[in-house]
């Protein structure tokens, strides 16, 4: 028996300006899940590889674009400009700390990011789950932007091909902010899908993952590769993607 379609839930706020904007979120079924890599290109980060229960929770159909961001804010700090374009130089404390409560207001609903564990459960397919080496495709150049077609900037969203979730540029395009504080490997990681948070670490670097246009080596493109920032430092590599831990 095949695996439902996932389910679509379109969300319409009104801007600053008075104008309706929509964007849409999609279902990711919670299910077990072997998290990380131990093959050849695996970094020591990766490791070990380890099973997590992911829960069901409402995912970005793509990265939050420049129109999203100048709809909630009304402003718009990307450095490559095009409103279908995915928002950068966002640090993860614009996006927690300004972006995020503001919108929850428009929406009366709470929208975060997700966790790392979350962020690879999805692109990995969810319950569609997949051996693909990339969100979608074993080929890069299917799935994503980066240094070898992006011409060195960033591309709007849904262009290229999504994953079986339908989740589109998981992999390239801008690395994607986690809820997650930065960890050197997974030894005492969570096991439910949970954000890895140290209590009382506020300026501790936080996750990044999918890499961005500007990177030559596929390997950071890899589902499972993880990168980490400041989070006060912003980056025109760096968007972000909204998560959903239920409709009500």
């Amino acid at each position: 028996m095949s695996n439902p379609a996932p389910r679509v839930h379109t969300e319409t706020i009104t801007a600053l300006d008075g104008q309706r904007f929509s964007f849409r979120m999609i279902e990711v079924l919670g299910g077990d899940f072997m998290m990380g890599a131990d093959d050849k290109a695996a970094n020591y980060d990766e490791k070990p590889i380890h099973q997590v229960n992911a829960p069901t929770f409402w995912m970005g159909e793509f990265p939050v674009t420049q129109v999203l961001w100048q709809a909630v804010l009304g402003e718009n700090p990307s450095y490559f400009p095009g409103l279908d374009r995915p928002v950068e130089q966002v640090s993860w404390n614009d996006v927690t700390k300004r972006f995020l409560p503001a919108l929850n207001v428009h929406c009366g609903k709470n929208y975060r990011l997700p966790s790392e564990a979350e962020w690879e459960y999805a692109a990995r397919g969810g319950i569609h789950h997949s051996l693909y080496g990339y969100a979608g495709s074993n080929r890069l150049k299917d799935v994503g932007w980066y240094a070898e077609n992006s011409h060195g900037e960033t591309k709007a969203v849904g262009l290229k091909q999504p994953n079986a979730l339908g989740l589109f540029d998981m992999s390239a395009n801008v690395w994607e902010w986690c809820a997650d504080h930065w960890h050197d490997n997974y030894k005492g990681a969570t096991k439910d899908g949970s954000a890895w948070i140290e209590m009382g670490e506020e300026g501790r670097s936080r996750v990044l993952r999918g890499g961005s246009w500007y990177l030559y080596n596929p390997i950071y493109y890899r589902v499972s590769y993880r990168g980490s920032k400041d989070p006060g430092l912003d980056s025109d590599s760096v968007g972000f993607r909204l998560v959903l831990s239920s409709l009500q």
